[in-house]
């Protein structure tokens, strides 16, 4: 999975550009996986950047615990 890290202010995510890369299948799990800071990346979570049919993108948050962000 390709991934670009950013924080501030407190939070780290971990984010995915679905334009140029598709994100894992389970992201739910992958969001579990790479936000552990002793076995994965590391973060709060993941980010996905998607196509949006309203906007120039879409985005959507998994938690480090595979939960979506509403």
């Amino acid at each position: 999975m390709h991934f670009i890290k950013m924080h501030g202010i407190g939070n780290d995510y971990i984010y995915v550009d679905e334009f140029l890369y598709k994100a894992s299948a389970d992201i739910r799990g992958a969001a579990r996986l790479a936000s552990d800071r002793h076995t994965g990346i590391g973060g709060d979570g993941i980010v996905l950047i998607e196509r949006s049919s309203a906007a120039d993108a879409r985005m959507r948050t998994f938690n480090r615990d595979g939960s979506e962000g509403k």
